[in-house]
């Protein structure tokens, strides 16, 4: 994140699917809406009530936007984190518009209400000199084990 930026977390549920789409490079971008809706106790009533919903337009890139358009589905919960953006555009008739949205560093499925199954595949694809985190033990002169100590 650069100085200057206004980081943002959300925690809400998806509106519908996210669409996914292709830049002409080949980049994936993944558009999606999340409502966050804030809740309180009314003590006189002793029931919750819901407040006024606020509807964040998020956009997510390459493998991220991938990886939301394969996990996440319409009423899915949520808990992303990200950057707000402000969008610029002039209208056919001359009008100005702007929007703000927020670009998704990082999303995952919020747990407080259901349980998810992570499947452990990584889209991360090692380099020429190989994956550094990939070993069959440790190194006689390393300090580390292969096996954790419980």
């Amino acid at each position: 994140m650069s100085f200057g930026e206004t980081p943002i977390t959300v925690i809400g549920n998806l509106t519908a699917d996210p669409e996914i789409k292709f830049t002409d490079s080949g980049q994936a971008l993944a558009k999606f809406t999340v409502a966050s809706t804030p809740r309180t106790f009314d003590k006189d009533s002793g029931q919750w009530k819901d407040g006024t919903s606020t509807f964040f337009r998020c956009a997510a890139w390459r493998s991220l936007a991938e990886h939301v358009a394969e996990s996440l589905t319409k009423g899915s919960r949520v808990v992303l984190s990200g950057r707000i953006r402000q969008h610029n555009w002039q209208t056919e008739q001359g009008e100005n518009r702007s929007m703000l949205a927020v670009e998704v560093d990082d999303i995952g499925a919020s747990l407080r209400f259901t349980t998810v199954a992570v499947n452990g595949k990584t889209a991360a694809k090692p380099d020429a000199s190989g994956d550094p985190w990939a070993t069959d033990g440790a190194s006689p002169d390393s300090k580390f084990m292969d096996k954790p100590p419980f």
